[in-house]
Formats: structure tokens, C-alpha cells, sequence
């Protein structure tokens, strides 16, 4: 009996470290984030006020993957994914331009919105998926840029 009160005792004090280990899917954001830094993107969580038409609604915040723009006067667009492959901007129209979506078609399909302002370009992401898409989504941030 002395033996079970002491088990139980042992193990209703160490049930709250359980509780500090991260889940699986927090374990894979942060391998993925540690994998974005490591080749050279910078990424943080950034608090979006999503389109009402963008279903279904996408975190907030967000994790934003975002790089420097070069040029002196770089072009200023946005664009949200709507359905996996088809990008609308702001007024719901779809994207036309080929250059563009040359480069949109290589991005997996949980990217919500993709952005260019004149100091940087900046990609919303639901993090889901291998560290692979880091490689696709690097190379359009850097060409974009």
C-alpha cells in the first residue's frame, strides 16, 4: 500500500512537465522554422486581418517568411490563394500575369497570401509540410525579390 501512495504522489507531481513538452506539430513548426534560418530566411509571426471571402479563415497571427526587395523601384502587388492554385488579389480578380504565376505554381497549397511592398517581399505560410517546400518557397522569395 506505502508503495502505491508513493507512486501516486510521484506522479502527480511530475504530470506537469507532460504538459511543458511541445506536440508534434509544434515539434515540426519549430524544425521548420530552424531549417528556414538556416538557409537564410527570416521568418515571424505576424497579425493579418484576413479577407472575409478567404475561407477557411487562416491563423492569426501568421507566420510570415519574408526577404529584403533590391531595385529602386520595385512593383507592389498582393495576392491570396484562394483554392490551392488559383490567386486572386484584393478585389477577387485572378491573377493573369504568367511571370507571376510561374513562380506561384511551384508554391504548396497552404500558402495564404504572398505580398510585395517596396522593402520587402513576404510570404504567409501555414507551415504544414517538409522542409522541401522551404526550398520552393525560398527560391520564389528570392526571385520575386
Amino acid at each position: 500500500m506505502t508503495v502505491w501512495l508513493v507512486v501516486s504522489i510521484l506522479l502527480v507531481v511530475l504530470s506537469p512537465l507532460a504538459w511543458l513538452r511541445p506536440s508534434r506539430t509544434q515539434s515540426g513548426r519549430m524544425a521548420l522554422r530552424m531549417e528556414a534560418r538556416r538557409i537564410g530566411l527570416a521568418m515571424q509571426l505576424a497579425p493579418q486581418e484576413w479577407p472575409h471571402w478567404l475561407l477557411p479563415e487562416p491563423p492569426n497571427p501568421c507566420a510570415q517568411y519574408h526577404r529584403p526587395r533590391r531595385g529602386s523601384q520595385p512593383a507592389c502587388w498582393t495576392y491570396w490563394q484562394k483554392t490551392p492554385g488559383v490567386w486572386v488579389n484584393q478585389w477577387q480578380e485572378v491573377c493573369d500575369d504568367r511571370r507571376l504565376l510561374d513562380y506561384f505554381e511551384k508554391l504548396p497549397g497552404n500558402v495564404f497570401k504572398i505580398e510585395a511592398d517596396k522593402q520587402m517581399i513576404a510570404l504567409y505560410w501555414g507551415e504544414k509540410g517538409e522542409a522541401t517546400v522551404l526550398q520552393d518557397i525560398d527560391a520564389t522569395l528570392k526571385a520575386l525579390a
